[in-house]
């Protein structure tokens, strides 16, 4: 019974890491569609999404049945907690990936990147996916010193957004209001998904030692 109880547990892990695998897809996918103007790669962003919902619906059921039938304490508890909220912010995620692949299906046939800036988008879907990939591997091995580096390969991230929030307000920008709403979103949803990306490698940290990080 017990054997069985701590497949369970494993499998939560398995699909947590299945989940990071496409989100990463998803945002890669979203930043070649948003840069390329892809309406049909960025429909396939949007539609393929419910594979992640599915599978945080799988992660949700099974802690609920596990909470229900054994009762988990101490680090099998930790590990349902945790498991929880990394689904959650891998879902949300997807939901990211999401938006940036609507903006692209929005403009389109049009790109809503500016030339001078689509280095920098290219730069963003990079890092996230760097992020992302880090992330998966800490989930599956449960390695805390990686963990703990991703708050500070989130930093260029957050460089970049700003960087993105200075070529919209100078003076020289001439591409007018609406492709400055567009990247004041799609800046935000990088930044976002990139901090998503790290709190599941805080949730790596307690779950293996008990306290997040500072």
């Amino acid at each position: 019974m017990r054997d069985a109880y701590h497949e369970e547990l494993d499998s939560l892990t398995d699909k947590l890491v299945e989940m990071t695998r496409l989100v990463r897809s998803g945002i890669s996918r979203a930043t070649t569609a948003l840069l390329d103007s892809d309406l049909q790669l960025a429909e396939n962003v949007i539609s393929r999404d419910e594979e992640v919902n599915t599978l945080f619906n799988e992660v949700e059921t099974s802690i609920l049945e596990l909470m229900a039938r054994q009762q988990p304490v101490a680090v099998d508890l930790r590990m349902i907690i945790t498991a929880l909220r990394m689904g959650t912010d891998l879902e949300r995620m997807g939901d990211l990936a999401v938006h940036v692949a609507k903006v692209a299906r929005l403009r389109h046939p049009d790109s809503a990147i500016p030339p001078e800036l689509r280095s920098t988008i290219v730069e963003m879907g990079q890092i996230a996916e760097s992020l992302v990939t880090k992330a998966g591997s800490c989930v599956a091995t449960r390695d805390v010193d990686s963990a703990l580096e991703l708050k500070h390969d989130d930093d260029a991230m957050d460089r970049l957004h700003r960087k993105l929030f200075r070529s919209i307000l100078a003076k020289d920008w001439q591409h007018g209001v609406e492709p400055a709403i567009d990247i004041t979103l799609i800046g935000r949803y990088y930044e976002r998904y990139a901090d998503h990306a790290v709190r599941v490698a805080e949730s790596v940290v307690y779950l293996v030692t008990g306290s997040r990080p500072s």
